[in-house]
């Protein structure tokens, strides 16, 4: 008999990874989407046919119960939230309710409905703000420096917690950034890849950044997902770090992107300090020897290669829209 897994954040890029990725092992999906959700199911829409798309809401704790108590999951991963940073701060309480007080709400549902299910939380490295060591473990102390940090903090300890109050199996995944081609234009890897497509194509003239100088742990969506599946593939929960475990700087980043399509950067980039990112955190990279040492989980895409798959992409999608 095939596994059921129930998926929140699905129409989101790590989301409409995981669901292929467990298509393929044999899975029955579930993806939750809000009833009044007006998102972009672009991501999503080859996969129509093979998952069940259910109705619920974060916010709403008895939508989750019944949820769950109709779809009986044998894992549940939580990837919804709202993540974008910047947003974090014109909207505080919005991402509190989503991200921290949506996984309360999930929890308790989950111990209700069905305490057997394996349940995997997406956490992120802006829980550690400002770290005090580089580069950092699954001890480091969590200092976040946003409110997006702020509320990923009280998802981990929360589903931590439970693990130990109620016996639950919850996972924690400690991702870095992490890329793709479904990753939206707002965040620089995406921005500054389809920019080089849109200059190569005589689509723009000029890319403008905030610092170059700025350093991130980058790896790839599909590298992340796989690392959140073989998690909860162990006997035993645990929480992990989730990043390639090296730092490159965003003047690499566009470097390597132009290179692409075998244009120098200098001609086209400038510094502009309306983007430049407030409290900016110090040197922000993974150590993911735990991870490799316990479940043998290691990145298998480059940054090199990461660059090059998205900037062929958009090559492609602009190419085909002009025409």
């Amino acid at each position: 008999m095939s596994k059921k897994a129930l998926i929140t954040g699905l129409t989101g890029q790590d989301g409409s990874y995981l669901a292929e990725l467990l298509l393929v092992k044999g899975y029955q999906v579930f993806g939750l989407v809000r009833r009044s959700s007006t998102s972009n199911l672009e991501r999503i829409t080859h996969l129509s046919g093979d998952i069940q798309i259910v109705a619920g809401d974060l916010l709403d704790q008895s939508s989750l119960m019944d949820v769950i108590a109709e779809s009986q999951p044998d894992e549940i991963y939580n990837l919804a939230s709202q993540s974008y940073v910047p947003l974090s701060w014109t909207q505080p309480a919005l991402t509190a309710e989503y991200t921290a007080l949506g996984v309360s709400r999930l929890l308790e549902s989950i111990r209700r409905c069905k305490p057997d299910a394996k349940f995997y939380q997406a956490s992120s490295s802006e829980v550690f703000g400002q770290p005090d060591e580089s580069p950092q473990t699954e001890r480091t102390a969590f200092r976040p420096r946003n409110p997006y940090g702020v509320a990923k903090a009280y998802a981990h300890w929360m589903s931590v917690n439970y693990r130990q109050k109620y016996k639950l199996y919850t996972s924690c995944g400690i991702t870095y950034t992490h890329e793709s081609p479904r990753r939206g234009i707002e965040f620089v890897f995406r921005k500054i890849t389809h920019a080089a497509a849109q200059i190569k194509l005589g689509l723009a003239n000029e890319l403008k950044l905030g610092n170059l100088e700025a350093r991130r742990d980058w790896c790839y969506a599909k590298d992340a997902v796989y690392a959140m599946w073989l998690m909860l593939q162990q006997d035993q929960p645990n929480d992990y770090i989730i990043a390639s475990g090296e730092t490159h700087s965003v003047k690499e980043l566009v470097e390597c992107a132009f290179n692409c399509v075998s244009l120098n950067w200098q001609d086209y980039v400038s510094v502009d300090p309306a983007f430049y990112r407030p409290d900016e955190p110090v040197q922000l990279v993974g150590c993911i020897d735990k991870i490799k040492t316990d479940i043998g989980w290691q990145p298998q895409h480059s940054f090199e290669q990461m660059v090059e798959l998205m900037v062929d992409y958009d090559l492609k999608k602009l190419s085909n829209s002009v025409i």
